[in-house]
């Protein structure tokens, strides 16, 4: 058999393994992701040691990074939760844009809160926030869930320092800055289509009544002040802006304007890396949202401990797709992917979405679609002269794939049916198309920025 199909039937193989053991054997994704590791290197011929060394190095690569932007995105997020810093800017931005506007205030909350938050625990604690609102107009539960959802969806699958867009910067090696940039470029409209523009829609077609079992209580209506609000749009915008001045210095520095040794230019490089940008935003937090709010260095560490319980599931299967990347490149399974993509004629940026489609829709985990797609496209692009903005389109890419067509294996579709009491096939209608929204027309967008993009 050619070499080049033989690897590139493993490399098919392997993913097939990859379902198999996730859907069908129920095995962790990490497990799962390292045994089909082990099956390419091993079908390649890769010697014991050798494929020993390089799972080693994989999984070492990688977690360098994004341990400690995962960590300290984790602590940050949690501060935010347990100080109410999420009900506040919820509570502020819907009295800025108006009773009529509150599907575009929960739709900006979502998008903003879920910068540092998880998707489902932002959800979790802004929930109660639309029960009231359904309540208080009588509308659709749908007219305000959705647009909240849309919010956090985009920014979860497509801008740092959430977990997925970070692991996927990484293995395929696009700058962060690059890939906020394009991240908010084209999240925000994905997020007002799926969100305020489909919820409207949805909303007029179901009817969603606030659950029985939710009971409201005469009490005030918190207020947030102003200068809470900005406090905390400051903590969570600054990690986003000094990584964004990073990537601009950068820029003009390979474009001639400064010289590598100025002093200016290595302040910004440094203050905007992720780590060091991330550890300001996070002790300014502490501050404002931990010691200012009465909580005592000991509640802080405990807060620091619950959050980072999580995000270790996350580390080790981000862990696990640098692992199968590594394996990919060394096996010589990468080029023979590579080989077969530019035979055909087919752009990166539009395989990169399409592995990442195909796996989310079988598997269900945008998490795993997403560093198993990155793992895959990095051999191939490795050698090809991409620039750093077109690897971020890729990522943006990537991620739009991991959003589509969320329905029964994907746990988020499980939560909104719990909290919003609906149906499955009321979740399918509202939550599956919305994620499909975002998925396609992300997709659209990055292809489209992608043409004015050298």
């Amino acid at each position: 058999m050619d070499p080049t199909i033989y690897l590139l039937t493993i490399t098919i193989l392997s993913i097939l393994l990859l379902l198999v053991l996730v859907m069908k054997l129920k095995v962790h994704a990490f497990i799962s992701l390292l045994l089909a590791s082990c099956f390419v290197g091993l079908a390649a011929g890769m010697p014991f040691m050798e494929l020993i060394g390089s799972l080693q190095k994989g999984m070492g690569d990688i977690l360098g990074f994004i341990t400690i932007v995962v960590g300290l995105g984790a602590i940050l997020g949690k501060l935010l939760e347990v100080s109410g810093g999420a009900q506040t800017m919820a509570h502020y931005l819907i009295r800025g844009f108006g009773e009529k506007r509150t599907s575009w205030a929960l739709m900006l909350t979502g998008f903003i809160v879920s910068i540092p938050v998880f998707l489902d625990v932002g959800f979790i604690i802004l929930i109660p926030l639309v029960y009231a609102l359904a309540h208080k107009a009588g509308k659709s539960l749908l007219h305000f869930a959705v647009p909240l959802l849309a919010g956090m969806a985009v920014t979860h699958a497509f801008i740092p320092p959430t977990p997925g867009p970070v692991a996927v910067a990484e293995i395929i090696n696009a700058p962060l800055g690059w890939m906020i940039l394009f991240g908010v470029l084209v999240g925000l409209p994905c997020a007002i289509l799926a969100g305020p523009v489909f919820g409207g829609y949805i909303s007029k077609k179901i009817f969603v009544p606030v659950p029985q079992h939710i009971e409201f209580k005469d009490e005030k209506e918190s207020v947030a002040s102003k200068a809470d609000f900005f406090m905390i749009a400051f903590i969570i915008i600054l990690p986003l802006f000094l990584i964004l001045i990073a990537t601009s210095s950068d820029m003009l520095l390979d474009m001639g304007y400064f010289d590598p040794e100025n002093t200016l230019v290595e302040l910004a490089q440094f203050v905007g890396h992720p780590f060091i940008a991330l550890t300001f935003a996070t002790l300014i937090a502490s501050y404002f949202l931990g010691f200012r709010k009465g909580f005592k260095a000991k509640q802080l560490l405990e807060f620091s401990d619950k959050a980072l319980a999580p995000a270790g599931l996350i580390i080790v299967i981000t862990g696990a797709g640098g692992m199968f990347k590594e394996i990919l490149v060394q096996s010589g399974a990468g080029e023979a992917l590579a080989e077969v993509f530019i035979a055909y004629n087919v752009a990166p940026i539009v395989m990169a979405y399409l592995i990442a489609v195909i796996i989310r829709v079988i598997q269900g985990s945008a998490t795993v679609a997403m560093v198993t797609a990155a793992g895959m496209v990095a051999p191939i692009i490795m050698d090809m002269d991409i620039s750093d903005p077109q690897k971020a389109l890729i990522g943006i890419a990537i991620a739009a794939g991991s959003c589509i067509l969320s329905h029964v294996n994907d746990s988020g579709f499980w939560l909104v049916k719990k909290y919003l009491d609906i149906s499955e096939k009321e979740t399918l209608q509202s939550w599956t198309v919305l994620e499909t929204i975002i998925s396609l027309t992300g997709f659209v967008l990055v292809l489209i920025v992608s043409l004015m993009i050298a």
